[in-house]
């Protein structure tokens, strides 16, 4: 079955939605039984996407986690209030005290502040690694490495890493591999095809596409699935059957977004190469990237998300930029319908083994769901007001 029929069929199955199309939006903490031995025999299964108790999960919740766990070719999929609830349970699942984890430099800066953070104060090791090392992350394996946590393309820098090299290491010393896999989504690249244990998604971001809603999920192979599943619930992760419900609408047209969202951000990021401000773009599509070839490989598209490197400037000079925006909103996250933007005069201070060798500021962009040319003159007029104060 192709992507795009996947997407709309995904969880839609007679048990979650009865005669509608939509599976049903089930509300519920308490789950009522007639018999001890209804009770007992829920009990036992209440692993297996049988309603127990509400924080277990309803229907709705079912819906989703099926839908997920087919896009992603995972035994099971969990969700969670948030992408960084994801992320840090995933972590906790397989980590414990005197463990250490190799953490990709170019990791998301929340999933930084847990690691130096949260699993520090646990006992628990923690080092960084060149996003690029692929296959050399070998020599960085330890007798009491337990995780390898990649995130690919960076969400600032756009390094694409060499995931099938790095898992094929982890299998080796029976490591788990995570993976942030936000920006490709299941339907540009199933990191647990290529031998990922774990694939997480800020839900918030494409999956529900709208900038409405909060959500995380992730998704484990057989080997993995128990551990994760077990532990999330131990602490105490469950979302909203409301935002599972938006999520699952998401779905639905979550390939035309994000062909849309792919072909003006490759329009705009080409126009913006040639403009005399911009000293350098990092899309993973373009092959001057760091790991493009990667993304070439492993990858089946793209999205709405690069940065670009301005020659010279200052903190006044970006602030005007971004200051002047019509169309790009200033906001954290990304993937919804609009299109945003962030700035920032370094990365250096996001780097932790990998020396961040450009000074020039850099601008993340988020090209949303606007009309292309509305968003280029947004850009043009930008730029000339940045010119303004160099």
């Amino acid at each position: 079955m192709k992507d795009k029929t996947k997407l709309i069929n995904a969880g839609r199955v007679k048990r979650y939605t009865g005669a509608a199309v939509n599976p049903r939006l089930v509300r519920a903490s308490t789950i009522v039984f007639d018999t001890v031995e209804q009770m007992n025999e829920a009990a036992k299964q209440c692993n297996n996407s049988v309603e127990y108790y509400g924080r277990r999960g309803t229907a709705t919740t079912f819906a989703l986690t099926q839908a997920i766990a087919e896009l992603e070719n995972a035994e099971g999929c969990y969700v969670y209030s948030c992408g960084t609830a994801a992320i840090t349970s995933s972590l906790l699942a397989f980590l414990s005290h005197g463990d250490h984890v190799l953490m990709v430099d170019s990791v998301y800066e929340p999933t930084r502040e847990f690691a130096d953070g949260t699993l520090t104060r646990l006992g628990i090791e923690v080092s960084y690694y060149d996003p690029l090392i692929g296959a050399r992350i070998e020599s960085l394996i330890r007798a009491n490495t337990k995780v390898i946590f990649l995130e690919s393309p960076g969400s600032w820098t756009m390094e694409v890493q060499d995931v099938p090299a790095i898992a094929k290491v982890a299998k080796q010393h029976d490591v788990v591999t995570i993976i942030d896999n936000t920006y490709a989504t299941p339907i540009n690249f199933r990191p647990l095809d290529v031998g990922v244990d774990v694939s997480i998604h800020s839900a918030t971001k494409y999956l529900c596409g709208h900038s409405d809603v909060m959500l995380g999920v992730a998704s484990a192979n057989a080997a993995s699935w128990p551990t994760l599943q077990k532990y999330s619930y131990q602490l105490g992760h469950c979302a909203a059957v409301d935002d599972c419900y938006s999520a699952l609408r998401g779905l639905r047209t979550l390939s035309l977004r994000m062909s849309q969202h792919n072909d003006s951000a490759v329009y705009l990021a080409s126009w913006l190469q040639k403009q005399n401000l911009v000293h350098s773009v990092r899309h993973p599509g373009f092959d001057d990237c760091p790991g493009s070839e990667y993304f070439h490989r492993d990858f089946s598209g793209g999205n709405g998300l690069f940065s670009v490197l301005l020659k010279s400037g200052n903190q006044q000079a970006l602030d005007a930029m971004l200051n002047s925006f019509e169309h790009f909103k200033m906001g954290f996250s990304w993937g919804g319908f609009e299109s945003l933007a962030l700035g920032s005069m370094t990365m250096s201070n996001r780097r932790t083994v990998t020396d961040w060798q450009d000074t020039e500021p850099i601008l993340r962009l988020h090209i949303g769901l606007e009309d292309v040319e509305d968003l280029k003159a947004d850009l043009a007029q930008a730029l000339a007001v940045y010119a303004n104060y160099l």
